[in-house]
C-alpha cells in the first residue's frame, strides 16, 4: 500500500501524458502510451522465459532506447538489471557475469561476438539481442497487448546492480532499489526544476549512474529521452537543436569537444537549461558564456544512487555544489567525529539515496556501513557556506576518475605487476589537461631491462579496459617506503604527481 516502484512511473506517464513523446531514436519516436504497451508486452515476455522475481538480466550495449523498456520490463516483474560498461575487457566482463550469475544477458549488433563467446564460457541460459537479425532479438519477446502478472514488488527490492571500480583488483556491484532510484529522480526533479517540457540527450553512457540518474529522472518527470548510441560532438550539437534538448551530462572532455566543434558553426542551442558534471571552471565558464545554458557542479557515486551535492558552478567555482535534498552527510575524522567547518574529513551519508550494500559483499558491507553512515572513502572539507570542496581520497580507496570512470590504483599496479621487466610499481592520479584527471605509473625496472614507456602502455592496454591504462610512465631507480618496507604512496604523489 505504501511503495512506489519504477514501473509505476511508466504507468503513470502513460495515463497523464499518453500522446506526448517518451522516447527518440533515430527515425523512431515513441509516446509514453507507446513506451508502456512495450514494456508491458517485453515485461509479459520475460516472465514467459522463465525470468522471475529477484533473477538478474544483465546488459552490454551501446545506448539504446531498449534500455529504458527493460528498466520498466525488468521492475515490473521484479527482475534485477545489471548494465554493463561495454569498454570493460572481456575478462573484467566475465567476472561481472560470474559474479551476479544472470538469467539473461541482452547486448547489442556491435557487442554480439563478445557476448556469444561469454553467454557459453559463463553459463548464462539466455541470450537475446537488441539487433534484428539476432538469433533471438529481444523485441520477439514482446507480447503485443498483453500486461504482466502482477507481482509482489516492493520500493525496497533490488532495481539494478552497477559494478563500480575495483577496489581490490575485482569489481563490486552496487544494489540499487526502487526506493533509491525515486528518491534520486525526486532530488534532481526538485533541484533542476524539471518538468514534462524537459528532453534529455542520453550521450553519457546509460550505464554510468550519472547517465542513468539523468534519463530516470527526465522520464519520472514526464519528458522525452532522446538517444545518441555514442558521444559525438558535431551530432551532440545536432540534436540538441533538432529536438529542444534541455539537459545533458558532461565529463571532460566533453565540454572542450563541443566548444571545438563549435568554433565557427552555427548552432542555436537556445533550449539547453542545463549541463552537470565535472569539468574545469575555465571551461565551464567559456561553454556558458557561449550557450544559455547552466553548470551544475557535483560529488556522488554510484553509492548514493548519484548526487550527494550539487548546485550551480558559478556559485562556487571549484567546489562540488551544495547538500542535497534528501542528503544527511558529516565529514568526520578516524574516530568518526564531525570535523569543523574548513577542517578536512571523510565523507559518511545517510538517506534514501544510500544504497543497499554490495552484491555478495557481506564483509566489505560491514566495514562500508559502520557507526550507521555509509562512508565514501573521499575526502573533502566544507565552508562556511555549506560547499563542498574535494580534497582526495583515504588511502585505502585511492581513486583516479579520468573523464568520469573510476579506476582504482591497485588494479592498475597488478596488471603492471604481471610484465616480467617492472621490479616495483606506484600508480597515481596526476592532472591532466585533457581528461582532468590522468593516470601515472612510476615504475622501478628490473636490472639490465630496456622496457619503454610505450610498451608498458601497450601492455596494460591489453590487458585491462583501455580507458584504465597509464597516459603517463616514469622510470625511476627506487620507490619510497615506509617504515614496514611498503611503498610509501603519498610520497610518491608528492614527488612524481606534480
Amino acid at each position: 500500500m505504501r511503495d512506489l516502484t519504477m514501473y509505476d512511473l511508466f504507468i503513470r506517464n502513460a495515463r497523464i501524458y499518453p500522446d506526448r513523446t517518451a522516447l527518440v531514436q533515430n527515425d523512431l519516436r515513441l509516446s509514453h502510451k507507446d513506451v508502456l504497451a512495450r514494456v508491458d508486452g517485453l515485461a509479459s515476455g520475460l516472465a514467459g522465459a522463465g525470468i522471475q522475481k529477484g533473477d538478474r538480466i544483465a546488459v552490454l550495449a551501446y545506448n539504446d532506447r531498449r534500455f529504458l523498456e527493460l528498466f520498466g520490463a525488468a521492475s515490473a516483474i521484479g527482475a534485477i538489471l545489471v548494465p554493463i560498461n561495454w569498454r570493460l575487457s572481456t575478462e573484467e566482463i566475465r567476472h561481472i557475469l560470474l559474479d551476479c550469475s544472470p538469467k539473461a544477458l541482452c547486448v547489442d549488433k556491435a557487442l554480439a561476438d563478445t557476448a556469444a563467446e561469454l553467454h557459453a564460457s559463463c553459463n548464462i541460459p539466455l541470450l537475446y539481442g537488441f539487433h534484428a537479425d539476432a538469433p533471438a532479438p529481444l523485441d520477439g519477446l514482446i507480447r503485443a497487448g498483453a500486461a504482466p502478472k502482477t507481482q509482489d514488488v516492493r520500493s525496497d527490492d533490488p532495481f539494478c546492480i552497477i559494478y563500480t571500480a575495483a577496489v581490490e583488483g575485482k569489481a563490486r556491484g552496487a544494489v540499487l532499489s526502487h526506493g533509491n532510484l525515486v528518491a534520486a529522480n525526486m532530488q534532481t526533479i526538485a533541484t533542476m526544476l524539471l518538468s514534462p517540457a524537459d528532453s534529455y540527450l542520453n550521450m553519457l553512457p546509460i550505464f554510468h549512474i550519472t547517465g542513468l540518474n539523468l534519463a530516470l529522472s527526465v522520464l519520472h518527470a514526464g519528458g522525452k529521452n532522446v538517444i545518441l548510441e555514442r558521444f559525438d560532438a558535431r551530432k551532440t550539437l545536432e540534436l540538441i537543436d533538432a529536438e529542444s534538448i534541455s539537459i545533458i551530462g558532461s565529463f571532460p572532455p566533453i565540454l572542450s569537444n563541443l566548444l571545438s566543434e563549435m568554433d565557427g558553426a552555427v548552432f542555436r542551442l537556445t533550449s539547453l537549461r542545463h549541463v552537470l558534471g565535472l569539468d574545469n571552471p575555465e571551461t565551464i565558464a567559456r561553454f556558458e558564456a557561449q550557450t544559455a545554458a547552466l553548470f551544475w557542479t557535483l560529488y556522488g557515486q554510484t553509492e548514493t544512487t548519484g548526487l550527494v551535492t550539487f548546485s550551480p558552478a558559478r556559485e562556487k567555482p571549484g567546489s562540488a555544489g551544495r547538500q542535497g535534498m534528501l542528503v544527511r552527510m558529516q565529514l568526520v575524522d578516524e574516530r568518526e567525529l564531525p570535523v569543523a567547518v574548513g577542517e578536512p574529513g571523510e565523507i559518511v551519508v545517510q538517506g534514501p539515496l544510500v544504497f543497499q550494500g554490495f552484491w555478495n559483499q557481506q564483509e566489505a558491507n560491514r566495514f562500508t556501513f559502520r557507526n550507521g553512515w555509509h562512508h565514501t572513502g573521499d575526502m573533502g572539507k566544507l565552508d562556511a557556506d555549506g560547499y563542498l570542496w574535494f580534497a582526495g581520497r583515504k588511502p585505502e580507496k585511492e581513486l583516479i576518475k579520468p573523464g568520469g570512470e573510476n579506476v582504482y590504483p591497485a588494479e592498475v599496479e597488478a596488471v603492471v605487476l604481471e610484465h616480467p621487466d617492472i621490479e616495483a610499481v606506484s600508480v597515481i592520479g596526476v592532472p591532466d589537461p585533457k581528461f582532468g584527471e590522468g593516470i601515472k605509473a612510476v615504475c622501478v625496472l628490473k636490472s639490465g631491462s630496456s622496457l619503454s614507456a610505450e610498451a608498458l602502455i601497450d601492455f596494460v592496454a591489453g590487458k585491462i579496459a583501455r580507458y584504465k591504462k597509464p597516459r603517463y610512465v616514469q622510470f625511476v631507480d627506487a620507490l619510497p617506503r615506509t617504515a614496514s618496507g611498503a611503498i610509501d604512496r603519498k610520497l610518491v604523489k608528492e614527488r612524481y604527481g606534480a
